[in-house]
């Protein structure tokens, strides 16, 4: 079987540029639109054909790829594409979307003859430029013997959840990831935040987790962004994991649960979002502790 495939990737942001790439990488002719045509110039010089529209971007192609903001903006630009869709063409549907969102989605690829596989992905901007995602997909039988070869550029593996993509069983699954992400996250701020207050130097902090249960990459990985003052570009954004702080919060409510973690980690993410850090790494956080440059380690 042919493994080669045209393209049209519709989102072009931090991870949805590092997408592109890396289907270009493994010899997919890419075609990018995004709303922001600066944001696709990079992407052309690898090699990428830029599209003004995105009807012009799916025209011809044998995948769509999404990678917007959320629901609103997928369904949006989805319509625009609408004229140049060929009936039957599929589309990995990656942005991050809430659980009521996965039905009306569905429809809409009905009503525009797009076969649809629900595919958000959990990784930051290193893996995804390393093509490294973890891809999380529901979608018939047929249809991922189609898009296979997007998923295997875009990601280091793929974990099936379902046959249909109406379900939204990817999307439960990755707003559960992304409740520990923020989890962790907001964790990291808080320790190097604590640590500060009462003198402690953080490192000495993680000297004693070094090898041990509670030693974690991802908690190290967050408090040097906040210690070495790497807060941009983001690797995840702060406006970004706000709004899938309030997808989970919405799921949890709808489910009778209170999650007080992640209402907590919202607000802060509120609050950081409130002193201008809403494009910085999530771990910007950190100032809803203190509101105040953290200093040196």
């Amino acid at each position: 079987m042919e493994t080669k495939r045209t393209v049209a990737v519709l989102g072009t942001g931090i991870l949805g540029a590092a997408m592109a790439r890396n289907l270009l990488q493994a010899g997919h002719e890419v075609r990018v639109w995004n709303r922001d045509r600066a944001k696709t110039g990079p992407l052309v010089g690898a090699g990428a054909l830029a599209a003004e529209t995105p009807a012009e971007a799916v025209a011809g192609a044998d995948v769509v790829l999404t990678m917007l903001f959320d629901a609103a903006a997928v369904a949006d630009v989805i319509r625009q594409a609408a004229p140049g869709v060929r009936p039957g063409t599929a589309w990995v549907q990656s942005t991050t979307v809430g659980v009521n969102d996965a039905a009306p989605l569905a429809d809409l690829a009905g009503e525009v003859g797009l076969d649809l596989v629900e595919a958000p992905v959990s990784g930051t901007r290193a893996p995804a430029e390393a093509g490294a995602l973890l891809v999380i997909a529901a979608g018939p039988d047929a249809v991922r013997e189609r898009v296979a070869p997007v998923l295997d550029a875009i990601g280091a593996r793929t974990l099936w959840t379902g046959q249909d993509p109406a379900a939204g069983s990817a999307t439960r699954l990755k707003l559960v990831v992304n409740s520990w992400v923020l989890a962790a996250s907001n964790a990291a701020g808080e320790v190097v935040a604590l640590a500060k207050a009462l003198d402690v130097d953080p490192g000495q902090f993680f000297e004693l987790l070094d090898g041990g249960v509670l030693d974690l990459p991802f908690l190290r990985a967050k408090a040097d962004l906040i210690l070495e003052d790497r807060l941009e570009p983001a690797s995840f954004a702060v406006d970004t994991s706000l709004k899938d702080a309030h997808l989970i919060l919405a799921a949890a409510r709808e489910h009778g649960l209170r999650l007080d973690g992640a209402e907590a980690s919202a607000a802060r993410l509120e609050r950081a979002a409130a002193q201008g850090r809403g494009k910085q790494d999530l771990a910007a956080a950190y100032f809803a502790s203190t509101g105040t440059d953290p200093g040196p380690a």
